[in-house]
Formats: C-alpha cells, structure tokens, sequence
C-alpha cells in the first residue's frame, strides 16, 4: 500500500513516520509534503493508495488539495481540532485521527483503508467538500473547539458565583476521572472542568503540553524525569513542589512519540 503524508510540522511527519514504518510493514512510504502546493504537484505526477493529511497547511488547508488536484487515493485526516474530525468522520469514506497519532487509532484507520481497497470504494468528494462548506459556514459550530492556529492563554473556571482566570502557564497538567476533567496548577490548586480532554488540547500549544493518556496532559516544563515501566510505559516524576492528584503515566501506545517531543 503505497501511501503519501501531507504534514507541515516536521516532528508530527517524523513521529507518524515512525509509527508506519515500525508497526505497518505494508504501508511504503513513497513521498512526503508540506503544503497545498507540493501536494498538488505531487499528485499531478504520482497516485498514492491512501493519503494521510493534516487538515491545517503552512498554504491553506488540506481541502484546498481536494479543489485543485484529482484524488483518487484513500484519505485519512490528521488533526488537532475536534470540529474538523467530526465533520470528517460524517463522510464515511473519510477516516481521521487526533494529534497525537496513537498507534492503535492508526491500526484501525489503516485496517479500514485496506478494506475499502479491497472493495475499490472511492471517496465522494462533492460529500468531503460539501462537509467543509458547512464548517466554514459555521453550521453546528462547537463552542469549546478552538479557531484553527489559535491557543488558549488561560482558563475561566466558575467557583459558584465567581469566576476565576487560570493562566496556562500556571498549569502542570489536565486530567479526566469519574467523566470530569480537572486542571492542576504548579502551586496545587485543582479546579474541575466544562470542557472535555479533547476540547483542550485542541487549544494548547503541542510544544509545551503532551496527552500521555487518554486521561491526562502534562506540561513540558514540570517534568523532572520518566521512569521505564513493564509493558513499555513510562512512570512521570514532576519537579519538586509540584503535586501529583493522580497517575501520571505515559501510555505505551504514546510513550515513543512522548520522548521525541520530550526530547525536541
């Protein structure tokens, strides 16, 4: 399965490299580009079995490609920003992924892609594009999901009558039990969330926050050090004086990609 990656930051097209190359054998990695006009030059000379795109290009974006170039491949959207991937989702044959890539959503999306060759299912463009029009326009709007390139600067958290800003720099880490979220803050005030997990990090900087888990983010610069754990996780010590509310592991599925970020 020859496939082509659309990625203009390149950690996030290293680490999903990686991830292809280490557990998807079939998948040949036959080019790589970074913005709506490469991929449309590329595409106009070569035809790839499936795409895998971030939604959000140094040029444009990845539905720009649609209305300039003939795709016939697969596609799977790589995003950030929830409202993009719901959008995607409801084109059945588009399949999507949140950053940061976890290998077992990838092996889904790759199952399903070689599913759909195996049944020569092509993509409905006029539903891709149509699906886009609509979120330009607005329609079913989230009102948690961040404008694209935009990050949150702090939180408001409602403390019965009163409302009380949060700074993100202040933050050590997020995460989710019982279905609430919480933030931590580096002096050990937590506070409980309106938003889902993944409503914030679509609004934090990816240089400065990391999803370990499912049920957790950590900021880069309360991390002391990681300890290896069996299985493949990694076990987070934070800097002295910041508490620990809850475990603070790095998943296996995550912990390759975490000390890539860790170390960039």
């Amino acid at each position: 399965m020859k496939a082509l990656i659309v990625e203009d930051e390149p950690r996030a097209r290293r680490i999903l490299e990686n991830l292809l190359h280490t557990h998807f054998p079939e998948v040949e990695i036959v080019g790589t580009t970074a913005s709506v006009k490469d991929t449309v030059a590329w595409l106009a000379e070569n035809r790839p079995d499936v795409i895998f795109m971030d939604v959000e290009l140094s040029d444009g974006n990845c539905f720009d490609i649609f209305a300039a170039a003939q795709v016939d491949a697969q596609v799977v959207m790589i995003t950030a920003y929830d409202n993009y991937a719901v959008k995607a989702f409801e084109v059945n044959s588009v399949d999507y992924l949140l950053k940061p890539v976890d290998v077992d959503e990838l092996r889904r999306a790759v199952e399903r892609v070689k599913e759909r060759l195996g049944k020569a299912v092509g993509i409905d463009m006029g539903q891709v594009l149509e699906a886009f029009r609509k979120l330009q326009g607005g329609e079913e709007e989230s009102v948690t999901a961040p404008v694209a390139g935009r990050r949150r600067e702090k939180f408001l958290i409602r403390l019965n009558d009163r409302i009380v800003p949060v700074s993100v720099g202040d933050i050590a880490y997020f995460y989710s039990e019982a279905k609430n979220s919480y933030i931590v803050t580096r002096a050990g005030k937590s506070f409980v969330l309106d938003d889902s997990l993944d409503a914030v990090e679509a609004g934090l900087d990816p240089k400065a926050f990391f999803r370990i888990s499912r049920g957790a983010i950590i900021a880069e610069n309360v991390i002391d050090s990681a300890g290896k754990l069996l299985g493949g996780r990694l076990r987070l010590t934070l800097k002295s004086g910041i508490p620990t509310s809850t475990d603070l592991t790095v998943s296996r599925a995550r912990a390759d990609a975490f000390l890539d970020w860790l170390e960039g």
